[in-house]
């Protein structure tokens, strides 16, 4: 097994995507903070940036049309055109009111969106205040193809990845600061239900992504942290302190490479866990996954690269 690490010029690699059709066949695409979109041959050769958001990229999906879905933290959610470098705003409200925290998405077969929007109060540079303060006003949207934008579910705790199931019977969405992946019934004998796939997670949740294996597989940001865990169950008023506390005091991401997989039914197939070190890894905070072929490509919300580990 071997673990590579790609530069990118720019910041915050967020979340991977690889182009599965098309001229840019096997080709990987990331967002970093300063608004760019990166596209990266799959030997990590050649680094192109096609389009910038003019906002703060974070999820990405790839379209059948070769477009992008690109889920803005302030900008909304955008189509992005690889080829010309165009961006269109798909929506960047919800019921007139605008959204905090677009933060990643999938896309049906029929062309319905979803997305999450991390939190009603707090915009990404807050994330920790949200995050801390356990606010549960995470959201799955959905948007159908007449143009029809709804809330799915809210009183999410921080809600971030989504993914569809292979038969599209099920959306998934990550909640971060709970260590759940939720499962929200779209069609059959549950439909319009909630339940969930995955519960007392390894660490907190990022983004999710179902991969060319069938598995649906769920970056790891940070292991377990359990002075985080009795503030987000302490007063409110300890909650606000530690997040008023500079910087340096806060409680910080522990570094980690990780990334677990899930059959559909919520059974456990994969925990892939690179200690720092291991095979010359000095990555770490991954927030994106993406399984292709064999390969775990991964992004991360602080590094300047993707990285890439052969199953």
């Amino acid at each position: 097994m071997t673990f590579s690490a790609f530069i990118v010029p720019g910041q915050g690699a967020e979340d991977v995507v690889v182009a599965t059709s098309g001229p840019d066949e096997g080709a990987v695409f990331t967002g970093t903070e300063d608004g760019a979109i990166f596209r990266i041959s799959h030997d990590g050769a050649k680094v192109d940036r096609v389009a910038h958001t003019g906002g703060r990229p974070l999820g990405i999906e790839f379209a059948p049309d070769g477009r992008l879905l690109v889920c803005d933290a302030h900008r909304g959610l955008l189509w992005v055109d690889p080829a010309a470098g165009h961006i269109d705003v798909i929506t960047d409200d919800v019921a007139g009111l605008p959204m905090k925290f677009c933060n990643n998405g999938a896309i049906g077969s029929d062309g319905t969106l979803w997305w999450s929007d991390s939190s009603t109060r707090y915009g990404i540079e807050k994330w920790k205040h949200d995050f801390v303060r356990n606010t549960r006003t995470g959201r799955l949207l959905r948007r159908t193809p007449d143009g029809t934008v709804s809330t799915v579910l809210e009183g999410l705790a921080f809600a971030n990845g989504v993914t569809l199931s292979a038969a599209e019977d099920f959306v998934c969405v990550a909640e971060t600061a709970a260590r759940t992946v939720v499962r929200y019934w779209t069609s059959g004998p549950k439909a319009g239900t909630r339940d969930l796939l995955a519960s007392d997670l390894p660490g907190y949740p990022d983004n999710i992504a179902r991969g060319t294996d069938g598995l649906i597989w769920v970056s790891i940001a940070s292991p377990t942290d359990p002075v985080v865990e009795r503030l987000q169950q302490g007063p409110m008023a300890l909650r606000r302190l530690a997040t008023s506390l500079p910087d340096a005091l806060q409680p910080k991401p522990k570094e980690t490479v990780r990334a677990v997989a899930y059959d559909e039914r919520g059974s456990l197939v994969h925990d892939v866990d690179v200690r720092p070190g291991d095979h010359g890894a000095s990555y770490h905070m991954v927030t994106g996954v993406r399984e292709h072929d064999g390969r775990l490509w991964m992004g991360s919300l602080h590094e300047p690269a993707i990285a890439v580990y052969d199953l």
